[in-house]
């Protein structure tokens, strides 16, 4: 985002939450833009594959280890990770339902989601606007219902970035990971 002095920093809900991830983790970085996640994962030491459909926000990331970029439209025709699993999903700013059964289907039994983006109330404060694009109150929680269990949420406005958002941030694990999970340090 231009002239955002925090754009390629990540997200601190994912700083925060990236406890919940193994060692040396296969992590999936879906609509990676320029990368930001990817970037400080690998740097954490695990494998990243950074999904997006703009090759020119991927470019940055090329060369930098432990990072794979992989240009794909995530929105046309059927999931193009079919038949991948990925010891964690990291989802920041970005929404389209329709991925949501095939994007928890390729998450490890033991895997990590950690999901942060824009929900109803965003259209007061800026873009995005359009409710396709805006969780519903609570979705993120219905959406994982019955399939994750959830370690931590919050939904609600946020000015931490400068700007105003209204969010909703889920960090949830697999139901075959073993309890007690190693919690983040807030």
């Amino acid at each position: 985002m231009a002239g955002d002095p925090l754009a390629d920093e990540p997200s601190a809900w994912v700083r925060r939450h990236a406890a919940l991830i193994p060692p040396g983790a296969r992590v999936l970085d879906l609509a990676a833009g320029r990368g930001r996640h990817a970037r400080w994962l690998a740097s954490q030491g695990h494998v990243v594959l950074a999904v997006d459909r703009d090759p020119v926000a991927l470019s940055v990331l090329a060369g930098v280890g432990n990072v794979e970029i992989r240009v794909v439209d995530l929105e046309a025709g059927d999931w193009p990770l079919a038949g991948e699993t990925f010891d964690a999903i990291v989802v920041t700013r970005y929404l389209h339902r329709p991925t949501f059964p095939a994007l928890l289907d390729a998450l490890a039994e033991d895997g990590t989601l950690i999901y942060e983006t824009f929900a109803r109330g965003q259209e007061f404060f800026g873009r995005p606007t359009r409710p396709e694009f805006l969780l519903e109150p609570g979705e993120l929680l219905e959406r994982v219902r019955g399939r994750l269990s959830v370690v931590a949420y919050e939904e609600g406005l946020d000015g931490r970035r400068g700007a105003p958002a209204v969010l909703q941030r889920l960090a949830a694990v697999g139901p075959a990971r073993a309890r007690p999970w190693p919690l983040p340090v807030a």
